[in-house]
């Protein structure tokens, strides 16, 4: 079948959505930022401030292979643009909601919004990419979430420290504007995925190395929002203040953003599986040596562990495109 995405059709074309992804996940780290003060304010237990944290994420993470499944089959997609405009606004919500039933509700459906963009966006990136570049064109559209990852913390510290939680609301601007930039260069017959037709058409493949793989991201995973959803509070009980805490969050994923763009360049020239599992045995000295250690030492070991530990991220999913196309 002829792919419908003459509007992307170079390496370079990869940057609007690296753009998008940018501002998408803004708003994955925001709820971990702001949960020492929701524990303060609306008087959660750290098991209900975490279980926010734990829909989020367990939402997120399930539904993407349902939205991605009726875009392969059906051709139902929600555009990009769209799915912004969700997470961010019920990102929003959780600043004025009082309700601890409303706040998982919340949560969960800005992670819907979530779980719409990605598979979309990630089926572009591998129809433009080779086996010769594919963890380096991957890593480019990675790179983008990273960066609005690290910004995130950031972000949600500074409009909470100037307005209190209700700030959060300001946090759809960024979406809004991006959205209307994304109607404008991304049209929706760019972003179609071609739908199968019939079941002959679907290559037999193995599904075992595909399930090692999402073990290994799923240990990864443990460790990445465990991090980011307790790493805060852990740095306020060291005498950080919030923002200043989620000032070394950031810095920890800007660690990781370099860690992305090192690591495609290194996996395409040396094996994406050798790679992977290198930079996931070197990130767990660096944790041990943050948890234990004070100072200068704790801090510099906090962004080394970021580095290699977010490094793997878009090889893992290159991998996947290649074991399961």
């Amino acid at each position: 079948k002829e792919r419908s995405i003459s509007m992307i059709n170079a390496p370079a074309k990869i940057f609007p959505l690296s753009f998008a992804h940018l501002v998408t996940d803004i708003y994955m780290p925001v709820i971990p930022a702001v949960l020492p003060l929701l524990i303060a304010d609306r008087g959660l237990t750290f098991f209900l401030a975490g279980l926010m944290v734990t829909s989020y994420n367990l939402t997120s993470s399930a539904t993407q292979p349902i939205f991605g499944w009726l875009s392969d089959r059906y051709g139902k997609q929600v555009h990009i643009s769209t799915s912004l405009l969700i997470s961010a606004l019920f990102i929003g919500l959780i600043g004025i909601v009082g309700s601890y039933p409303l706040l998982l509700a919340c949560a969960a459906l800005a992670a819907i919004g979530h779980a719409c963009f990605h598979p979309n966006a990630l089926s572009i990136v591998s129809r433009i990419a080779t086996t010769e570049n594919r963890s380096r064109i991957t890593s480019l559209f990675v790179v983008g979430g990273n960066i609005g990852y690290a910004i995130g913390p950031l972000l949600a510290g500074g409009v909470v420290a100037l307005f209190g939680l209700e700030g959060l609301l300001f946090l759809v601007i960024p979406a809004a504007i991006m959205a209307l930039i994304l109607r404008k260069v991304i049209p929706r017959k760019a972003i179609q995925t071609p739908v199968t037709d019939s079941e002959e058409e679907q290559p037999r493949v193995s599904f075992s190395p595909l399930a090692s793989l999402f073990a290994a991201s799923t240990l990864r995973a443990w460790a990445v929002f465990t991090a980011i959803a307790f790493f805060p509070a852990l740095l306020i009980s060291r005498g950080f203040d919030l923002f200043s805490a989620n000032l070394m969050i950031t810095l920890m994923l800007f660690a990781g953003v370099a860690g992305q763009i090192g690591g495609g360049i290194v996996a395409d020239a040396y094996g994406k599986k050798e790679f992977t599992i290198i930079s996931l045995l070197c990130s767990v000295p660096f944790l041990f040596l943050f948890l234990q250690s004070t100072g200068i030492m704790s801090y510099l070991a906090l962004i080394i562990f970021g580095f290699f530990l977010w490094s793997s991220f878009a090889v893992t999913v290159a991998m996947s495109h290649e074991i399961l196309p």
